[in-house]
């Protein structure tokens, strides 16, 4: 049975552990990142990955400090406009429309988006190379030992790893979050979302849209040209049945529906690829620490596709843990930066989660009543100048 030691644990290798283990491993820390499934790095294989995340301006700062972001930029498509469309009815008739700049906070784009594919792959190729770090892809976590002053990881094939700090950044699940006692409280909406590739006829000018109508938002945001036109990743929210109905939809007559849904904005859409389809739930974690456990990203906290807030958000518990652990190199996981980053994280996400929960259900309703309210709030919200620009930074990151 092979022993290990290591600074850092990490159960999950998705793109949140992944990205730990790079800015860990950046800062000097040893890292053991451990993931009982092969990472999928191609568009076509099963399990792969379909959705696109529009990485904002604290983010990209996350991939730069480790030089992840030379890899990643020229990869991506930058966001600088948000345009928020609010319909009615079926076919959705437009009723107001607002555009948010994102040269109103700032010289750059609002954020910059990658096929989540895409992000795993790179991730992938990176690790490979990056000194400090051992990846162990097709081995999963079994059982802890939270002790005082380390912690004992045993893995699936029989082998441990001591640490001195574990982070449980293994999604929704999390069997680490399981073992240190921490539990959740979850929210469910009986809504699912489709995610998918189109191109379509006209230039979408960098600029991501969302429209409302009743089932959730239909979110449209920018990639680069596929086979030479213009092409746009899908984030289609509705009623459970309603979306098992679109997956499994011929193709011709889905185009046609998502058409419609689109108010035609962007011209014919085709689709490119396949669908994939996720359920949409809010969930948080209890608490965000226990021993010598940290939780992170979804396993500490899974959100609505709404306003990029997901990813984002949980590569945003991976600085503040960072920017705690680097205060103490020989002893990442001491009580004092575990209660630093749970201070640094838990308000945010209970405010991001609460935000998100409240206009999920107001954007997605289809009373008369709650859909005046959400006319109201979106002009309030675009109208008037210091509620804009807080939203705005709000949006980018903790405030």
């Amino acid at each position: 049975m092979e022993r290990r030691s290591a600074d850092i644990f990490i159960s999950g290798g998705g793109i949140a552990g992944q990205v730990a283990a790079a800015v860990f491993a950046a800062r000097g820390f040893s890292v053991v990142m451990a993931d009982p499934v092969p990472p999928v790095t191609e568009a076509d294989l099963d399990g792969s990955d379909l959705r696109s995340t529009a990485f904002l301006q604290p983010a990209r700062d996350l991939f730069a400090a480790c030089g992840l972001w030379p890899l990643l930029e020229p990869l991506s498509t930058p966001l600088d406009r948000l345009a928020v469309i609010d319909t009615t009815g079926w076919p959705p008739v437009e009723r107001e429309r607002r555009v948010f700049q994102a040269s109103e906070m700032s010289d750059e784009p609002f954020g910059w988006n990658l096929m989540n594919w895409v992000v795993r792959r790179e991730l992938w190729r990176y690790l490979q190379d990056a000194p400090g770090i051992t990846a162990l892809y097709g081995t999963g976590f079994k059982r802890l030992v939270n002790r005082t002053t380390e912690t004992i990881v045993t893995l699936t094939d029989g082998s441990t790893v001591r640490a001195k700090l574990a982070i449980a950044a293994d999604g929704k699940f999390s069997a680490l979050r399981e073992a240190a006692g921490i539990d959740v409280t979850t929210t469910r909406y009986g809504q699912k979302s489709l995610a998918f590739t189109v191109t379509h006829d006209l230039p979408h000018e960098n600029v991501s849209t969302e429209i409302y109508n009743e089932g959730g938002p239909f979110t449209i945001v920018p990639l680069a040209d596929v086979d030479g036109q213009p092409a746009s990743a899908i984030v289609w929210m509705n009623k459970g049945p309603r979306s098992v109905e679109l997956m499994e939809m011929e193709v011709e007559a889905f185009e046609q529906v998502m058409f419609e849904r689109s108010t035609g904005l962007l011209g014919w859409m085709s689709l490119k690829g396949n669908r994939s389809i996720w359920p949409i739930i809010t969930q948080t974690a209890d608490r965000l620490v226990e021993g010598r456990v940290a939780v992170v990203a979804e396993a500490a906290h899974a959100l609505p596709p709404i306003g990029a807030q997901g990813l984002n958000t949980s590569l945003n518990d991976i600085a503040a843990l960072l920017e705690a652990a680097v205060k103490r190199p020989d002893d990442p996981g001491a009580p004092e930066v575990l209660a630093e980053y749970d201070a640094a994280r838990r308000a945010d996400i209970a405010r991001r989660a609460r935000v998100i929960d409240l206009f999920n259900r107001v954007a997605g309703s289809g009373e008369a009543g709650v859909q005046a309210v959400r006319l109201m709030g979106l002009r309030a919200v675009h109208d008037i100048a210091p509620v804009r620009r807080g939203v705005m930074r709000a949006g980018l990151g903790p405030v």
